[in-house]
């Protein structure tokens, strides 16, 4: 009997996609997979910090902001961390280096969590979905993290 071995971006895209479902947002459920040498070192998902309220338990807490690099104002819920911040901190928690990392991410990164996966380290982010920050493509150009849309094969 043959099956179909995924490929380790398909691999570690699914992971990511079942970290997600852990999310406790909900305007948006983000997952992520730090990689290193073809291992998971972190995770992490988008929810309250912990001993604070879940946005599933009390709602968001919806607040104007206006993007770092532009007059555009957006919608935002303060309540949350990202998935992206989430799983830089469970690794420093741990005292585990993600530095020259891959990041897998069912979302692609707002500029805010683009400049703490530079400054983390991590060399590459695969993303699944697309989020409309250019900012943040712009400074992983700048500091030379390659960012690549997953491909399913």
């Amino acid at each position: 009997m043959t099956t179909k071995r995924p490929s380790l971006d398909e691999y570690f895209m699914d992971i990511t996609n079942l970290v997600k479902e852990r999310s406790t947002c909900n305007r948006a459920h983000v997952g992520v997979v730090v990689v290193k040498d073809k291992r998971i070192i972190s995770t992490g998902y988008n929810g309250a910090p912990q001993g604070m309220p879940h946005c599933t338990e009390v709602g968001c807490n919806i607040t104007k902001v206006k993007h770092p690099q532009s007059e555009h104002i957006e919608d935002h819920c303060t309540r949350t961390l990202h998935a992206e911040q989430n799983a830089i901190i469970q690794a420093a928690i741990f005292g585990v280096s993600i530095n020259g990392g891959t990041m897998f991410c069912t979302h692609s990164p707002c500029y805010n969590c683009a400049k703490m996966i530079i400054n983390a380290g991590i060399k590459e982010f695969v993303y699944q979905t697309g989020y409309p920050d250019k900012f943040s493509e712009e400074i992983f150009t700048q500091c030379d993290v390659k960012l690549r849309k997953f491909e399913k094969k």
